[in-house]
């Protein structure tokens, strides 16, 4: 089962190249090295290997080369596709100084003032600094500082079964919790992007359960396209193949099913056909990823750790407002399974909140719609200021 799960992943990776080069030339010569992948039968019993560059689960990152110990399945991987990361995983944005809070004026009006607000932003697979830099000044703008979190595509194609991810969200969670920590008026929202950043909340909220004070402190959680509470092998091969072609994947493009023309409110304006579709690369790509994901997400330890993630998420939520941002148009994140956990939140008596966006691609909302969706941040935020103990007013 290890080796064909590898297998499959060279094979994708091989099928990413061609469809960024759109012709079967790209899949012939791309640059290539010789690579072993394999999943150890337990990732902790590999952590005395030392990799060149980041030291965990005996993985090798160099420019030559990308090997892990204890396989003989070699495959010729397209190097290019997955280039070093420069990008820190975690990258603070302080307060301004002095700046008046936005739940302050809520807060001060319960004669309780709170101090500096933090919003956490956890962006989806493949997103870099620079992304989630815009969002960071979005929440600048109105006084509240950030700290911002990436996943790179080749932190996940380590075959650890995600643990090195897992560690990064622990580190990410006690640097919260030492912000936390130094001022007990400060407080902190949260700002997820696709079913990854939505998953690293889930962790968050997982490795911060023995810390009910801090809990407490979190004010509302913006969830932007995501989230699929299910474990659907294709949604986890949209979202990676997404990543890996990046502007070449036709799921970050219009769909069939909405306009390529839309009004800056978000409703629908003139029809057009002229709609991304996949090359035979892309299809050759969703295709392998789907068989991975299939046997991936169903192993024992994995299937495990996602469930677990994903209770805490539909079952222990703070109780504080919840905002869902998504589009009819995602082909990563269908609408209504957003609709569905709406619906459950709300069922739970969780405060829900939500915009449908009608058009705009997977975590494009605020590109496609900037007045629109710095409109609503600001409506959340009000509504933040108003609530108490997860009631808005």
């Amino acid at each position: 089962m290890a080796a064909s799960s590898a297998r499959l992943l060279a094979v994708a990776a091989a099928a990413a190249a061609a469809a960024r080069g759109r012709a079967a030339a790209t899949f012939r010569h791309a640059p290539t090295v010789s690579s072993s992948l394999s999943f150890p039968p337990n990732p902790h019993h590999h952590h005395h290997h030392r990799p060149s560059i980041r030291g965990r689960a005996g993985i090798s990152f160099s420019s030559t080369s990308i090997s892990l110990p204890s396989s003989s399945l070699h495959a010729s991987v397209p190097f290019n596709l997955f280039p070093p990361d420069s990008d820190p995983f975690i990258q603070w944005d302080p307060p301004p100084p002095d700046a008046a809070s936005p739940l302050a004026a809520g807060a001060a009006c319960r004669g309780a003032p709170e101090g500096p607000t933090l919003v956490v932003l956890l962006g989806w697979l493949g997103a870099r600094q620079k992304h989630l830099r815009r969002y960071a000044d979005l929440y600048r703008d109105r006084g509240v500082g950030s700290v911002r979190f990436v996943v790179p595509v080749r932190e996940l194609l380590g075959l650890d079964l995600g643990r090195r991810v897992e560690r990064r969200v622990a580190d990410l969670a006690a640097e919260i919790s030492a912000w936390c920590d130094a001022d007990h008026r400060r407080t902190l929202l949260f700002h997820t992007f696709s079913n990854t950043g939505w998953l690293a909340y889930g962790a968050i909220l997982e490795n911060l359960q023995s810390r009910a004070d801090i809990i407490e402190r979190i004010r509302g959680c913006i969830v932007d396209s995501a989230p699929v509470l299910e474990i659907r092998p294709e949604v986890w091969a949209a979202g990676f193949s997404a990543a890996m072609l990046k502007k070449s994947s036709s799921m970050t493009g219009p769909s069939a099913e909405s306009p390529d023309g839309y009004t800056s409110n978000g409703t629908l304006n003139n029809l057009s056909s002229d709609v991304t579709r996949p090359t035979w690369g892309e299809n050759i790509l969703l295709s392998t990823l789907q068989k991975f994901f299939e046997i991936v997400l169903h192993l024992p330890d994995v299937n495990k750790r996602l469930e677990k993630v994903h209770s805490v998420l539909s079952e222990k939520q703070p109780s504080c407002p919840q905002f869902y941002l998504y589009s009819s148009a995602d082909r990563v994140i269908p609408a209504e399974c957003v609709e569905r956990f709406i619906d459950m939140q709300k069922s739970l008596g969780q405060s829900v909140f939500a915009h449908n966006f009608v058009s705009s691609p997977h975590v494009d909302h605020y590109r496609s719609f900037p007045h629109v969706y710095a409109a609503k941040i600001d409506e959340f935020l009000k509504i933040c200021s108003i609530a108490r103990d997860g009631n808005s007013l």
